[in-house]
């Protein structure tokens, strides 16, 4: 059956955790509600999938270019995104979907045939409010959906053997003596054959943690990304 899995994404409030991206990067489309904090959030985004993003009443001057409102149709399904369900549109004629932020609360209701959709915020914490996302699998064939609460900070570590973990550490301690050479973190994964994100995952533990070594490295790596 012909299925299509869109990413929703809200109150990121300029942090795009590798969680996020780790669970979006499959995903055709993202939709981010509003409150994304920084241009960069938008060109990560972009670079994993085909992005529709709107305005937040916390992002500041460089996203006033952004809209406040966006109405767009994909895969047969009409889809309307702003951030604050206060100010939905009364006319939701054709709409299938509409997509808010701002609450940080996750939410899903129907009224009168249009699914209403809050994704809750990822970025950072409000309140006692967990994090999440959410990912709609659409079904154009059958005209149905289902969709996905995921808890970021209820995911589940990946358990590793011991085999894995010797490879680990030897990945660890290659990646180092590239940072040590004054290599990139790109040049390193393409040398090494190895996944990008674990590299920069390194890359980034060892240069913020002085004298950190390799068991260091692996106890802070997020093990769910592997």
């Amino acid at each position: 059956m012909e299925e299509h899995k869109i990413a929703i994404i809200s109150d990121t409030h300029g942090i795009l955790r590798d969680d996020v991206k780790e669970y979006i990067r499959d995903c055709e489309y993202i939709f981010h509600a509003g409150d994304i904090g920084s241009p960069e959030i938008l060109a990560d985004l972009k670079a994993i999938a085909k992005t529709y993003a709107v305005r937040g009443n916390a992002d500041g001057n460089w996203a006033e270019n952004l809209p406040e409102s966006i109405s767009v149709e994909l895969f047969g399904f009409g889809f309307y995104v702003i951030h604050d369900k206060k100010k939905i549109k009364k006319d939701l004629s054709g709409t299938d979907f509409v997509i808010c932020g701002h609450s940080h609360k996750f939410e899903i209701t129907e009224t009168d045939g249009t699914v209403f959709l809050n994704s809750g915020g990822c970025g950072r914490k409000r309140f006692n409010l967990p994090l999440t996302i959410m990912i709609l699998t659409l079904f154009p064939q059958s005209r149905t959906y289902k969709t996905e609460r995921i808890d970021l900070e209820k995911a589940p570590q990946k358990s590793l053997k011991q085999g894995e973990i010797k490879k680990l550490d030897r990945l660890i301690d290659r990646t180092v003596k590239f940072i040590e050479k004054g290599k990139t973190a790109e040049e390193a994964a393409a040398s090494l054959k190895a996944d990008p994100n674990l590299i920069e995952q390194i890359y980034r533990i060892y240069l913020t943690h002085q004298n950190i070594n390799r068991d260091g490295i692996l106890r802070r790596l997020e093990l769910k990304d592997l």
